[in-house]
């Protein structure tokens, strides 16, 4: 089974995540060694917290370049919650320059009568790009769970694979463009459908696995 290498940078959720991709029959591996970064079959950037710690994080870890080469190479990458929002180029939540693998802005919610922020619960997908490897054996508008009070709002439109509504704000919830793969919601809590997308993930890099051997 394939080797996942969990980026650990002292913002994740990284246990939950294992027992997760363990569960799939996957073998993660929580690292902050660009070496293993590399020399895994995939890699699932988690995180939990603030966007300026993150990067800041990361970049005394050296790990911004070594993220960055994994994304070039082809190789399957998921980011989780934080994770998501770091690949973007700024957030409103600090003044840290985030990766820019994707371009556009993380944003707060706005506020509105009776919202609450941030967004901490269950709340329905709406599917943007219907054939994603991750919303496969998915039915359409599932539930999955969120904690979040900044949302990403890519510069084009068409890397958003899911968007979510909270209050009268339709926003994007996942994105995917090759294979760069990330979702603002927590799949390792997100019951039996999101070990589903966990599953789903690994799938994609056993396929890519074998089309390399092949």
């Amino acid at each position: 089974m394939p080797t996942i290498a969990v980026i650990d940078y002292d913002m994740g959720n990284l246990h939950s995540v294992c027992k997760g991709l363990e569960k799939t029959g996957a073998t993660p591996k929580i690292t902050d060694s660009p070496i293993e970064i590399e020399q895994a079959d995939a890699v699932i950037l988690p995180g939990v917290g603030s966007f300026d710690p993150a990067v800041q994080h990361l970049r005394s870890r050296h790990l911004e370049t070594p993220i960055k080469q994994v994304i070039a190479s082809g190789k399957p990458f998921l980011g989780i919650c934080l994770g998501l929002q770091i690949l973007f180029e700024s957030s409103e939540e600090g003044q840290e320059p985030g990766l820019g693998i994707l371009a556009g802005k993380v944003r707060r919610f706005k506020s509105e009568p009776g919202l609450t922020i941030p967004q901490m619960g269950w709340n329905q997908l709406q599917f943007t790009q219907l054939n994603h490897p991750l919303w496969s054996e998915i039915t359409s508008q599932p539930w999955v769970y969120f904690v979040h009070s900044y949302y990403v709002d890519p510069t084009d439109s068409q890397v958003t694979a899911a968007t979510v509504t909270h209050g009268h704000q339709t926003v994007t919830a996942a994105v995917g463009q090759n294979n760069l793969m990330a979702v603002q919601f927590h799949p390792e809590k997100s019951s039996t459908l999101g070990l589903q997308i966990l599953s789903n993930f690994v799938s994609k890099v056993i396929s890519e696995n074998l089309a390399l051997a092949g």
